[in-house]
């Protein structure tokens, strides 16, 4: 039996739209850590519609402009993981916004590459 998904039904919507909605990671890599996801149970990116997608984007940007007033980070890294083998934990499609702040880690060149070790510096 599978566990129910966290993200379904969830209360902890900070905003929205007819497609998608935005809440705040619960175990978040940085402050202000950001979920956007679409109101539809889907696992995959790629199974999203092109209405979907739309619609997410158009939260990350809002969900942005919001950090910025609200947290003043100094950066961010966008991501979706896309199965069990490139990290995906909970199978209802989520866009991370991670806000990054000056001086969060020694060396930030490379970003994303860092999923895979030693890849970041490459």
């Amino acid at each position: 039996m599978n566990a129910p998904c966290p993200f379904c039904g969830t209360t902890a919507e900070l905003f929205g739209n007819t497609l998608a909605f935005v809440i705040r990671d619960r175990y978040p890599a940085s402050l202000g850590h950001t979920l956007i996801l679409p109101r539809r149970h889907v696992a995959d990116w790629f199974d999203t519609t092109p209405e979907e997608r739309q619609a997410i984007f158009a939260l990350a940007d809002e969900a942005k402009r919001r950090l910025d007033a609200e947290l003043h980070p100094d950066g961010y890294n966008l991501g979706i993981n896309v199965g069990a083998w490139a990290g995906q934990t909970v199978f209802h499609v989520h866009l991370h916004l991670i806000p990054r702040y000056r001086g969060d880690v020694t060396e930030p060149r490379g970003g994303v590459r860092a999923v895979i070790p030693g890849k970041q510096h490459d």
